[in-house]
């Protein structure tokens, strides 16, 4: 069974840091031509990543012919023809000084050996553009970076920059960038780029999002601003701490987001009967779809591998119900969008017309709750989708038929996290309008909504 330590991938993705293994294991003699390799499941079992990661690499090495594929059969080693062995970027794994080997001589039908054909018509032009883009764009960028934090601030280092597609574009004088420093049992510490230092341009963005939200919408907006930054403190201070700590997935989930509603409503709307029917709708419309998503499991690839490597570490993150949990407080603001907007405009119904029974205003609250299940509805599928859009247009470029479209794990994902957030903002509906004409027939004697100023509690006597 082929064996690396993976943890030696440094900023490589897993497929990319594996298709390098097997890659030197193949210069190096460890897989010799024809041999059968182990099954995707079978080597990610082993290695302990997802099977995504092995099939990636396999096809990798596939397109590059090192590895050729037999239809229920396996991968086999192609063997390789004469000439130098390319040299890696960086070193994969350690396994000992790399050589050559030298290859059998055999006697091809046509020889395609560099040298043995004409040039004159080959494009060098066109060759010595891609080259230049090829070298340009991808390779390792070596910097001088001055530490202004940490343990080492102060420090002047050797920075190691990938850059490529898949890695970043090279730093310039003077940019700013997170640095990852790793240091060893004897002292020794080395660095490499993390990430661009994108700080001071969030900072921008965040400020003018909180200036435009305190200009428009006044007192209301400061307030949402402030139940916002509860919200946040529930989700990183509280939620995700008792995830990691093997809290119930589901259960601990709902009961934060009943907190955040309940927290969010009052300091909304105050504490009076329009926040309370909102509440309990949103409360209820959350539980519900929480039920629904008791029956659907999953996670998307790109999830899987973190997880996994977490899990390795001995966090005891529970896996199970984390699509729906997500989906659940991703949709949470647009059921209590739905919730208050039905509350708010029964109050007023019952305000200027108190003699309507609870069965009328019942009808009112579906009336209204229909015209927005259609478009928030809308809103949540659009939002799912169009957050995958790249995937989904080189889906759409295989030319696979739409039931292996549809059948595609990462499209059944999106569609079932759609679905599963329309279920909550649904179901919160009639839920509200139910709960909300329930609570105000009760009380006969109609009250001033919250929030309302004197000059509105001057009524109409008859309602039209």
């Amino acid at each position: 069974m082929l064996t690396y330590d993976m943890e030696r991938r440094g900023r490589l993705p897993l497929y990319d840091y594996l298709c390098r293994c097997i890659k030197e294991d193949i210069w190096n003699g460890a897989l010799g031509p024809g041999e059968k390799l182990p099954s995707k499941r079978a080597l990610a079992r082993h290695l302990e990543v997802a099977v995504a990661t092995v099939e990636n690499a396999y096809s990798q090495l596939v397109a590059e012919g090192y590895l050729y594929a037999e239809e229920k059969r396996g991968y086999f080693v192609s063997p390789l023809e004469t000439g130098d062995r390319p040299r890696p970027a960086e070193a994969v794994h350690a396994s000992g000084p790399a050589c050559a080997l030298p290859m059998p001589q055999r006697d091809w039908l046509l020889d395609l050996t560099s040298g043995g054909a004409g040039t004159e018509g080959f494009p060098f032009t066109v060759w010595a553009r891609l080259m230049r883009r090829v070298l340009t764009d991808r390779g390792e960028q070596l910097l001088l970076a001055q530490v202004r934090s940490g343990q080492y601030k102060g420090e002047t280092m050797q920075v190691y920059n990938y850059v490529g597609p898949l890695y970043g574009q090279p730093l310039k004088v003077g940019q700013r960038a997170v640095l990852l420093i790793s240091t060893y049992e004897d002292g020794s510490h080395t660095a490499t780029v993390y990430e661009y230092d994108r700080a001071v341009g969030l900072a921008v963005i965040v400020g003018l999002f909180l200036l435009a939200t305190v200009l428009v919408g006044g007192k209301v907006g400061a307030k949402s601003l402030v139940a916002l930054a509860v919200t946040l403190v529930c989700l990183f201070w509280i939620l995700i701490p008792l995830l990691m700590q093997g809290a119930s997935t589901l259960l601990t989930v709902f009961l934060v987001c009943a907190y955040i509603t309940v927290v969010t409503m009052v300091i909304l709307g105050g504490v009076c009967r329009k926040t309370v029917c909102a509440a309990l709708g949103t409360v209820a419309g959350t539980a519900l779809a929480l039920l629904f998503g008791l029956r659907i499991d999953g996670l998307r690839l790109t999830d899987v591998e973190p997880l996994l490597q977490l899990r390795q570490t001995g966090t005891p993150l529970g896996l199970r119900g984390l699509l729906v949990a997500g989906v659940v407080i991703s949709a949470l603001g647009a059921v209590m969008d739905v919730a208050m907007s039905i509350s708010s405009a029964l109050t007023e119904v019952h305000t200027v017309a108190p003699d309507r029974d609870g069965r009328a205003l019942f009808r009112s609250g579906m009336n209204i709750g229909r015209d927005m299940v259609g478009t928030m509805t809308n809103t949540l599928i659009l939002a799912f989708l169009g957050s995958g859009l790249s995937f989904i247009i080189y889906l759409y470029s295989l030319g696979l038929d739409p039931r292996q479209l549809i059948s595609s794990p990462y499209m059944a994902t999106e569609v079932i996290s759609g679905i599963a957030s329309s279920i909550g903002v649904i179901l919160a509906v009639p839920l509200t309008a139910l709960i909300t004409s329930f609570i105000l027939v009760k009380d006969k004697k109609p009250k001033a909504p919250c929030g309302s100023k004197p000059e509105d509690k001057k009524l109409p006597k008859e309602v039209q």
